[in-house]
């Protein structure tokens, strides 16, 4: 099947478990930018993050035997907790590898859902290559938190959402990391209507995959600390991510902390909704270039809502 069709058939498959999530009009925002904003509104989706979205499409394609084998997994937080929901709907237990730095409250939702977590490295991708290798010298089965078709398919659903509720969409503003939430989105948006202007987002303190593209291959870069720490980290090498958002990004914005603090304080404070700083970084590009959007309707993916009481202190 093409990705557009994998897209498609993964809205089938997975509808039954995740929320349709809202595209919520911002008069605020629309007023500041003078054009139709809204939020696609994944930061209330189940386990407050897009993730569960290709998690659960990934492992819902499983064979029984795949399943049985165990699963294993690598994150900074988020797809963590996702795949141990999505493990929790069909019945199986599994190990979820995540950085020596990832973020308390991410760790205890994984846990709450019944994974085991092991801490490796002190980037993303080292937790990747660990659990991937783990899963091979343990025959069991491994699920990447972007670098897999299903995945990228279950976070494509978005796009068909988006759609759905706004068929004259002009522009999407959408965080990168790993790449499987830009690249499921555009793939599907650009394929129905490649007049759609895809904008990828990242921290100033994480640009590996926009520099990347850039390059024209992936590159092994250095990741900063970022209030973004769902987009933090490396990008695994032939990653299929990498080839959707080569061709069918238009633009790449990278902001600052202070931008995404900064974003997501006037977010919460006009909204009245809870974002963690991926989420931030797709407002933060918005406004980056809000000049260019003028009468136009404008959509922006709020990826998650997942941020620690301390976080949040300290951007207040």
């Amino acid at each position: 099947m093409s990705t557009v069709e994998m897209i498609e058939a993964a809205r089938d498959r997975i509808r039954p478990y995740i929320r349709r999530t809202l595209l919520d009009e911002s008069t605020y925002y629309s007023q500041q930018i003078d054009a139709n904003v809204q939020f696609k509104c994944e930061n209330l989706q189940v386990t407050n993050s897009f993730k569960a979205r290709g998690a659960l499409n990934k492992t819902l394609s499983l064979s029984d035997a795949e399943r049985e084998a165990g699963i294993v997994t690598a994150s900074t937080g988020n797809h963590g907790a996702a795949c141990a929901f999505a493990m929790k709907q069909v019945g199986v237990k599994g190990i979820v590898f995540v950085p020596e730095t990832a973020v308390d409250t991410k760790l205890a939702a994984i846990e709450r859902l019944g994974a085991e977590i092991k801490k490796f490295g002190t980037d993303g991708l080292d937790a990747e290559l660990e659990a991937r290798s783990f899963a091979d010298r343990n025959g069991m089965t491994f699920i990447s938190p972007y670098n897999d078709p299903f995945v990228m398919a279950g976070q494509g659903m978005i796009g068909v959402e988006l759609l759905e509720q706004q068929p004259n969409l002009d522009a999407v503003f959408i965080s990168v990391g790993g790449g499987g939430l830009i690249g499921g989105i555009s793939t599907y948006l650009k394929a129905k209507n490649p007049d759609i202007q895809i904008y990828g987002c990242s921290p100033q303190n994480s640009q590996v995959m926009a520099e990347s593209v850039k390059a024209g291959e992936i590159l092994d870069l250095p990741s900063l600390p970022t209030l973004s720490d769902g987009t933090a980290g490396g990008v695994e090498q032939g990653s299929i991510t990498f080839e959707a958002c080569r061709t069918h990004v238009d633009t790449y914005l990278s902001v600052t902390e202070e931008e995404i603090a900064e974003s997501m304080r006037t977010f919460m404070n006009a909204q009245h909704m809870l974002i963690e700083g991926s989420a931030g970084v797709a407002i933060a590009g918005l406004m980056q270039v809000k000049a260019q959007l003028k009468g136009k309707n404008v959509a922006v993916v709020l990826c998650g809502a997942n941020i620690s009481l301390s976080v949040l202190k300290s951007i207040l």
